[in-house]
């Protein structure tokens, strides 16, 4: 028995047939419009990872097939190798000192070009100009240049009658002049801790005037809190940076003298393309994904102490 629909619900019917398909429709060109970020990510970021996860399980030397060797390569890396404790602990204290005074020295920065001082637009500009070529091969050699014996750093020091120091090929200052560069690359942090400067209400400042704090207790007391998720970003972007630091060390020191500046994407890359064991760098890479997740998930997990957000009613904890 046929049952006939009325002309309202043949109507209703044909306009949720209609919604379908021009959704459908949407959803398509939808995909259309961010296939090429996909293709991009499946192809160049999530295949290599997945390959590069599968040969860090075998022995591969690029002249011949992968052989499966289960967990040899990091037995071998956890037990066997000195180099990887090395470059671990340079990594380590690179990343311990560079990442604070990176991120001190940029609030420093960025605090001053906070005025409403003429010209401060251009001042801001100039100050900000090297870092866009911070992390260039040509400013690693001119860095090179710069502290090596007959360099610029002993031609000024040479004036005040200070001896020349061999500051790249001791093993005692080497490290120094790398966390030296990565702090004078500060632009793009100092970018980002001025942007935040300025979403600082300033009723909050008036208060503190008005309540009698000085410039040193308002610093602490308001600006330091209303920039924790400032901070707090900055941080996490600073740590994955400085562990994979690589230019500066492979151009200046090439990891030298004596392994003092054996920052670990260099000891990666070492094994890799000198060495040419690519199931062996390749657990060295995932290794370092997994320190860097700790990194980030130990810094996520101490956030809710630290970090403040505007809309938070939990007294500087985040919910």
């Amino acid at each position: 028995m046929e049952i006939k629909l009325s002309k309202k619900q043949e109507q209703n019917k044909d306009k949720k047939i209609a919604k379908l398909s021009t959704d459908s429709k949407q959803t398509i060109i939808g995909y259309l419009f961010i296939s090429p970020w996909l293709i991009g990510f499946l192809l160049l970021t999530l295949w290599p990872m997945v390959q590069s996860l599968y040969l860090s399980f075998t022995r591969y030397s690029l002249l011949d097939t992968p052989k499966w060797i289960g967990l040899t390569n990091y037995s071998n890396i956890f037990f066997n190798d000195p180099l990887f404790t090395k470059s671990l602990s340079v990594t380590f204290a690179f990343v311990l000192i560079a990442v604070p005074l990176k991120l001190m020295f940029s609030l420093f920065v960025a605090t001053l070009l906070n005025k409403d001082v003429r010209g401060m637009s251009f001042y801001r500009t100039a100050i900000y100009f090297p870092s866009l070529i911070g992390g260039s091969i040509a400013v690693s050699i001119l860095w090179r240049n710069i502290f090596g014996i007959d360099g610029y750093a002993n031609l000024i020091l040479g004036i005040f009658g200070v001896a020349k120091i061999a500051w790249i090929a001791d093993p005692s200052t080497a490290l120094g002049t790398l966390i030296l560069l990565n702090v004078w690359q500060f632009g793009a942090t100092m970018i980002i801790f001025l942007a935040g400067l300025k979403s600082v209400p300033k009723d909050l400042y008036e208060a503190a005037s008005i309540d009698g704090a000085g410039k040193v207790r308002t610093f602490f007391n308001v600006t330091i809190p209303m920039l924790s998720s400032v901070i707090f970003f900055n941080l996490i972007l600073g740590i994955i940076g400085a562990f994979q630091m690589f230019n500066s060390a492979f151009i200046i020191t090439q990891g030298g003298p004596a392994n003092a500046t054996l920052l670990y994407a260099l000891f990666l890359y070492n094994k890799a393309f000198k060495s040419f064991k690519m199931g062996y760098a390749s657990s060295l890479a995932w290794i370092l994904l997994v320190i860097i997740a700790v990194f980030t998930a130990i810094n996520f997990l101490a956030s809710k102490y630290w970090v403040f957000y505007e809309d938070d009613s939990t007294g500087g904890k985040r919910k």
